[in-house]
């Protein structure tokens, strides 16, 4: 065996960049390896901020890395999950940083059911777990609507049948047209747009989104997440009838009302004209006979009270009330002498006893009390100091003096 050294001069030596880019370049030889259609179950995915897809597909004994790029993955219209059944269609390469091959997904549709079908689940769940379908957002349609919006293609049948209906039932009621798109590429946006328009209308009482049946691809604007809050949020009633009977759209679920044909719609918006006038009329005729029947119960309340005493001797009724005023009259002025006395009595006594405490009536007798010039009473010796300004007040004035002596009594106190 030769030693390492003799080795490498004989064998040449790779580097890992090399290997890799080596083996990349098989891979992507192989005309098999750059069409593929791969199918198996979605693991460990991660939709990255970058909008790049990352995700692992495997079966019962293998997995396979896959990438699906934003310029792709943006063109798929569900949202892969965990769990999910798939059909990837891409190439596959090799990861040279990490030395690892990958599937690179530019197409993936689900297993077993179709793309639409899966979105139009996906966008009806999210949608009713935030509460876009609750009937206590569903606005009441009017009984009468004076001018009605209608958001369709001027060329389907379905307008000519929502017309046909409205001027049968109650040929007053005005139609504002805003024509949209109802299918293919840039509809949704367009139908946005319609649904602005007639929100930005005073005048406009109702508003139909409408068009006849078709496949799902064909109805499927009317599924977009975008179309349904434009509905959700419009200040207008909105009644969806797109399809035929056995067709549901996001749209329906969001709407006010969900009508099964134009047809049906055209009917749930206005009521019949004959219809209408019969009501008139029975309201009319209940009216009436409402009247009648009050007028005879205040007939009867009034002969009642023309029968009684009162309205047969007037005056007997005035001159009992007169005497009853005279008497209450009566003993209220002699409760008022009463209470006045009472109250007359408890003043004199307060009085009286408001002058024996008073010291103007102490100072009568012979006292006088002292202050200090700030004006504080002295009720001690103690608080006089010899030579100290003072002030005696007497029963008729005042008088300043100084303290020349200060003598405090002995006190003896007696068993």
């Amino acid at each position: 065996m030769l030693p390492l050294n003799d080795m490498n001069k004989q064998l040449p030596l790779f580097t890992v960049s090399e290997i890799n880019r080596y083996v990349k370049g098989l891979i992507r030889s192989d005309p098999r390896l750059r069409d593929l259609w791969v199918t198996g179950e979605i693991s460990n995915f991660k939709h990255h901020r970058s909008g790049h897809m990352y995700f692992t597909v495997k079966d019962s004994s293998s997995a396979l890395r896959c990438v699906f790029f934003r310029r792709d993955n943006v063109q798929c219209i569900f949202q892969p999950t965990d769990g999910m059944e798939v059909i990837l269609h891409g190439y596959l390469s090799v990861y040279e940083p990490g030395g690892q091959y990958q599937l690179y997904v530019q197409e993936m549709q689900p297993a077993g059911m179709g793309s639409l079908y899966v979105a139009f689940e996906q966008l009806k769940q999210k949608l009713e777990a935030e509460g876009l379908f609750k009937s206590e957002h569903k606005k009441k349609l009017p009984r009468i609507p004076r001018k009605i919006g209608l958001v369709t293609s001027p060329s389907g049948a379905a307008l000519q049948d929502i017309i046909t209906t409205i001027k049968k039932r109650l040929p007053y009621v005005q139609l504002l047209v805003v024509e949209s798109l109802v299918q293919g590429p840039g509809a949704a946006a367009d139908l946005i747009r319609a649904l602005d328009i007639l929100n930005k209308k005073d005048d406009i009482d109702l508003i139909i989104l409408t068009r006849g049946g078709g496949s799902l691809e064909d109805l499927w604007p009317f599924n977009e997440e975008k179309v349904a809050r434009a509905i959700f949020r419009s200040s207008k009633p909105v009644i969806s009838a797109v399809g035929h009977e056995t067709d549901f759209t996001i749209a329906d679920f969001t709407a006010d009302l969900r009508a099964h044909t134009p047809t049906e719609a055209a009917a749930a918006a206005v009521p019949v004209y004959d219809e209408l006038l019969a009501e008139n009329d029975q309201l009319r005729s209940r009216a009436g006979l409402a009247l009648k029947n009050r007028v005879l119960q205040e007939k009867q309340r009034l002969d009642h009270i023309v029968s009684e005493r009162f309205f047969r001797r007037p005056l007997e009724r005035i001159k009992t009330a007169k005497n009853y005023l005279e008497e209450t009259e009566t003993r209220l002025k002699r409760e008022m002498i009463r209470y006045l006395q009472l109250k007359g009595i408890q003043l004199t006594a307060l009085v009286d006893k408001l002058e024996s405490y008073s010291p103007l009536k102490v100072m009568n007798r012979g006292y006088t009390f002292c202050r200090d010039q700030e004006g504080n009473i002295i009720r001690s010796v103690k608080d006089i100091r010899i030579g100290q300004l003072l002030q005696l007040s007497l029963k008729d004035g005042r008088a300043d003096c100084r303290a020349e002596k200060v003598e405090e009594d002995c006190i003896v106190d007696e068993e």
